[in-house]
């Protein structure tokens, strides 16, 4: 864990970039829904969900028609980060690296592959410290039950229905270093998350969030890994007057715009 020990805030962490919050003992966070509808509250050691309950009791979805990316040019995959091999590992050990770290944790731990088991132990095993990793599988594991997938309108293996696209991804704006010591750093990432299933028939349409992450880094085989990370609501900024695109355009944007897998 982290040098200072873990903060009673920083043990729970959420991903859906929603809000939410699992049974007790539990939990996910994830796009604006409603106010407090953030963050997985796992045992003593947090990770992003951007899935929340809340989330998931607005209802299941249904196949909504996503878009077919016609062209020469092939469309990336629904909710797929663009770059050959994502930028994961290999830091530099220094202030800058461990913001650079953090930025793209919280990228990878708000995709979709959080909510398949197989890829979710994977992203834990490589992002998060042994010890910090062998806590948090066995709690995820039980926020991320098929019952919880479900509600979300997705199946066991975290997939949309045929024809819709789900979402979820956590698109950084910011760091900022809170602490920062040779082997140690403390480091904010200030997002806007996404999540929701496009498609005609949704009834859980995309929709945004805006949280901050924060991670304790240790600097351990040189690299950064998190011991533990935290979140919180906002800053949240005034909504603009933009008019919400069509699900159709939405999984349109989704299929074509591979999230990025370097965020800093």
């Amino acid at each position: 864990m982290s040098p200072d020990g873990p903060q009673d805030d920083e043990l729970y962490g959420g991903s859906g970039q929603t809000r939410t919050r699992l049974p007790e003992g539990s939990g996910a966070r994830r796009p604006g829904r409603s106010p407090s509808r953030s963050l997985v509250t796992v045992v003593g050691v947090v990770v992003l969900l951007i899935a929340a309950i809340a989330f998931a009791n607005r209802g299941t979805d249904d196949p909504a028609d996503g878009s077919d990316s016609s062209g020469t040019k092939p469309a990336a995959a629904p909710t797929a980060p663009t770059g050959a091999k994502p930028v994961a590992s290999g830091f530099e050990h220094d202030e800058q690296g461990a913001q650079s770290a953090a930025a793209n944790y919280a990228v990878r731990l708000g995709g979709d592959g959080m909510f398949n088991a197989d890829r979710r132990h994977g992203i834990v095993d490589e992002l998060y410290t042994s010890a910090a990793a062998t806590k948090l599988k066995g709690p995820m594991d039980e926020a991320y039950s098929t019952e919880f997938l479900t509600k979300l309108g997705l199946d066991a293996d975290g997939k949309a229905p045929k024809g819709s696209t789900f979402v979820s991804r956590t698109i950084p704006v910011g760091t900022k270093t809170l602490r920062y010591e040779d082997d140690a750093a403390k480091v904010s990432v200030w997002y806007m998350g996404l999540l929701g299933i496009s498609g005609t028939n949704s009834t859980n349409p995309v929709a945004t969030s805006w949280q901050t992450w924060t991670f304790q880094l240790q600097w351990i085989d040189g690299d950064w890994k998190i011991t533990s990370d935290s979140q919180k609501n906002g800053p949240t900024p005034v909504p603009g007057d933009d008019r919400a695109s069509n699900s159709d355009d939405i999984s349109k944007a989704i299929e074509e715009y591979g999230g990025f897998s370097y965020a800093r």
